[in-house]
This record gives structure tokens, sequence and C-alpha cells, in this order.
């Protein structure tokens, strides 16, 4: 894991490999880009002609865009490396926190190979900090857990933060609120990148117990013979196709001073194939993430007690394989849930809601203040948000704005989404209490108006349908690597701050 550090040195004075520094892009009509404040030092080392020789090598300080130039002599690292932060605040303004998260995730990742960096970036204030090293951290992630020690670079190894002032309390907290959260949304990457023949059910609980001794959590695990005696017919329903059995797992932080109580739901899916309705060639590749809602959950409780929040938190990791075979469910079974409730299975790829719901409605006999699940659910959402942002659907218009607005605090791309009561009617089933598919357009909406079945009555409720930002094909950018992203995080690590405020919306 990469190191962070508070420095009051200089930007000129310090040792690293390389001081990592911000421009703009210029204002209209200006040619080049314009260096950023925190970068005065090394424009001083070029005689004042930075930006010139950025311009030269045709920097225009572009969002997320990376130069590498060597450093003068006036400078202790040997390299500068200036990263774009587009747009120019108004005068005096100050940069949006994920535009200096982004930056620094972009600078971080094209340090991998270096032993010491210096981010000489924008930073007025704590939060300015905050923003700086948790992009770095991030963005400095790299799994190579599977690959030979020689293949590739190893990530950063330290981050020295400049500007920052090391002694005072909110610095501090910072810094050390950054590392929490970076540290555990890495650890939520690290199991959504796990291929599923090491990550399964079982090995997964295995995790949380041993995250659980570390840091003063209670874990407790429902292994087949528990969730049999439970009657968690949706959990061993999906699961009774596998050779490796399903597993329920509760993650439960509390605090003496807590006066809010918040229960996470996550799906976790470690492989999902569809089961008897098979997923076609093309689409199986990546299941492995179909388990980064639980990943999301875990690292959240896990990062609430690091950072001792005044809080109670419970994590719910609903696990197991989807597989086909002869003990598989098939269509036209019919489940009979945690809840009491029967559910038709018309397809058994529609299975994280079948996890879910028993989860939640074991999550609401704690009667918790609010329920928040997480879940790569539909495909549907995907189509409907993109890649880079999540729904969030709710019982309550509030606590959904509310939780709108966390996100965006925490530097999470969301969009609050309906639950359309007139698509209720197309999940009735002539044989079931519901059915487990509704009307194929607006498929999204239809598996959270499922999951709202299974909430405990009076409980304020939302759902979170990560499936587009989970897990990225694409390039890296910003601090957001490729494959599992951490995507929902910092989010609820957000929302169990503001219930320690208790400001739930």
């Amino acid at each position: 894991m990469t190191a962070l550090t508070l420095s009051t040195a200089g930007a000129a004075t310090l040792r690293a490999d390389a001081v990592v520094v911000g421009v703009a892009k210029g204002a209209k009509g200006a040619k080049g880009p314009v260096v950023a404040v925190g970068a005065e030092a090394v424009d001083a080392a070029f005689d004042g002609k930075l930006a010139a020789v950025l311009e030269t090598l045709g920097a225009s300080g572009a969002e997320g865009e990376v130069t590498k130039l060597p450093a003068p002599s006036g400078l202790k690292a040997p390299l500068v490396i200036a990263v774009g932060l587009g747009a120019a605040p108004e005068e005096d303004g100050a940069y949006p926190a994920e535009t200096l998260r982004r930056a620094a995730g972009s600078a971080a990742r094209a340090l991998a190979g270096s032993k010491k960096a210096a981010f000489a970036l924008p930073v007025g204030d704590a939060g300015d900090a905050q923003a700086v090293a948790e992009g770095a951290l991030l963005g400095a992630y790299s799994f190579t857990a599977y690959q030979d020690a020689g293949n590739g670079k190893k990530p950063l190894a330290e981050v020295a933060l400049l500007g920052t002032k090391p002694r005072d309390k909110a610095f501090k907290e910072a810094a050390g609120r950054a590392v929490a959260v970076a540290e555990e949304m890495n650890r939520a990457r690290d199991l959504v990148n796990t291929p599923p023949n090491d990550l399964y059910p079982e090995s997964f609980a295995a995790v949380a117990t041993a995250a659980g001794k570390e840091h003063g959590l209670k874990v407790q695990v429902w292994d087949e013979k528990a969730l049999v005696k439970g009657g968690f017919g949706g959990i061993l329903g999906v699961g009774q196709g596998a050779a490796r059995g399903p597993r329920l797992v509760k993650v439960a932080y509390t605090h003496p001073e807590a006066e809010k109580s918040l229960a996470l739901v996550g799906k976790g899916i470690t492989y999902d194939s569809g089961g008897i309705s098979l997923k076609p060639a093309g689409h199986n590749e990546t299941m492995k993430c179909d388990m980064s809602g639980a990943a999301a959950v875990f690292a959240a409780v896990v990062a609430a007690a690091r950072l001792g929040l005044r809080v109670n938190l419970t994590g719910w990791l609903a696990l197991a394989e989807n597989m086909p075979s002869g003990t598989a469910t098939r269509p036209g079974d019919v489940l009979r849930m945690y809840s009491g409730k029967t559910v038709e299975v018309l397809n058994t790829d529609a299975e994280g809601r079948l996890v879910l719901a028993d989860a939640i409605a074991k999550a609401s006999e704690e009667s918790p203040d609010a329920i928040v699940d997480v879940a790569t659910l539909t495909g549907a959402m995907v189509l409907a948000l993109g890649h880079r942002r999540f729904g969030i659907m709710a019982n309550d218009d509030a606590f959904r704005a509310a939780l709108h607005e966390t996100a965006e605090e925490a530097g999470e791309d969301s969009w609050p989404m309906p639950l359309p009561g007139d698509l209720r009617k197309g999940m009735d089933s002539p044989t079931a209490d519901l059915a487990n598919m509704g009307d194929r357009m607006g498929g999204g909406l239809v598996a959270g108006l499922f999951l709202k079945e299974f909430v405990g009555e009076g409980i304020t409720w939302a759902h979170l349908d990560i499936a587009g930002p989970a897990f990225h094909e694409g390039a890296p950018f910003g601090y957001t690597p490729k494959g599992g992203t951490g995507s929902a995080v910092r989010t609820l690590v957000r929302l169990a701050e503001r219930a320690a405020d208790g400001d739930l919306g």
C-alpha cells in the first residue's frame, strides 16, 4: 500500500523521484496552460517559463492530461509531472475536490515504479488535502497478486503531500480519513479483482472474519446448515447449483455513543453464470465482479470502524455462486423466502434480487434507522445511466435526495431514479406471491420494486444499482483503474458520517 506523509517542505527542496504540479487551461482565447497555485517554486526553477515550456510540449491543461519533463537544476527532484486540472476557478476560487482527486490519481498512476513523489497541487485547506491524498492513494492502486514479481511496475511507494500543516488537527484528521477510506476502497477493489476460483462464498466469509478480529467487529456467518434452518430460501435457491455453498455474513460495528443505526446490504454473487438461464457468450468473462456490492458494504463498515464513527453500522453480505447444474434452481421453481413470501423464478439470471431480498428481510428485524442495499443488479441501469454513475431508488423521497447529495459530497456520480407503482403488476404470478421478473422495459426499476417488497414495515430504505461503475473495462482514468473500482464505498462512508451527525435526510 502506498504510504502518505504530510510535509512542510518546499517543492524545490524536497528530495523525491518527482514533483507533481497542477496546470489549468488558460482563459478563453489565451494560448497554453496556466500554472496552478502550489507550483510557484517549480515555476521559478524554470525562470518563470514553465507554462511556456509545457505549451511547447503540447500541454493544454485539460483535465487528466499528464506531461513529464526533466527538472532544471534548481529542483531536488529530477522529474516534473504536470497534470491538467481543466478550467481554472474564478479569481481566488478553489478547485472542486473531485478535480483535485482525479488529477492526483492521474499523476500517481503515471509514477508507477517510483519510490517517492512530492505532490504540490493546490491545497488551500484540509478538505483539499484530503481530496489530493485520496486521489493519489487510489490512483496508485494496482492488482498484481497473480503476476510474477518481475512483471510490470510496482505502485508509487510514497506520496509526500506539500502545502499542508502536519501538526494541525484538521490536516491530520483529513490525512487519516483519506488513508482509511482509500485503503478500504482498495481492499474492495482487490476482492472484486480476485478470480472466482479463489474468491467464493466461504473464502469471502473468511476474509470478513479475519478483518473483524483485526478491527474489533462482530462477525456472524450462516453456513448452508444455518441457512436451511433459518429458512433463507432466496440465498439457498441461488447457491444450490454450485459445488461451493452460499453464506450470509453479518459484520457489525457499534459505538457506545451512537444514536443512529444503519444497515448496509450487499449483493455478493462471487460468480454469475446466469444459472440455468445461462448468459450468452461474451457476457461471462467479467462476472467475478458481481459481488461488488458486498465488497463495498464490507469495506465501508471496516472504514467506519477505523474512523471511529459515532454510529452503529451493520453490513450484511449475501454470498453465493450462481451456477448451472443438476441441482440448480430452474425457471418455474418457487422459492420460499426468509420473509415467508414465495417467489416464482422466471429467470435464474435475475438472482441478485433473490439473495438481497433475504438479507434485507433479515436486516429489517433489527429495526435500523435506514437500510441501504448495494448491488450490480441490472444491465438496464447501465443502459439508462452509462458506465460511470449508479442509480438510486428509495421508498422515501427525502432519503433518496439525501443519498444523491451524499454521493455528490463523496465525489461519486449518481442519479435518483423512480419506483413507479404501475410496474409492480408485471411481477404478479399465478403460482406464487410474486415473480422475480416483470416488464422488460424499466427493468432496473422493476428490480427495485421487487426489493421494496422485502423491506420491513416503516423502515426507510434505498437501493443503489452500481452495475455501471463497479467494474471498468476500459483504459484507466483519473483515480479509476481497469477492473474493480470500489464504487459506492465513499458514498456509504459519507452516509455513515452523516448518520453519526444525526443527518439522514
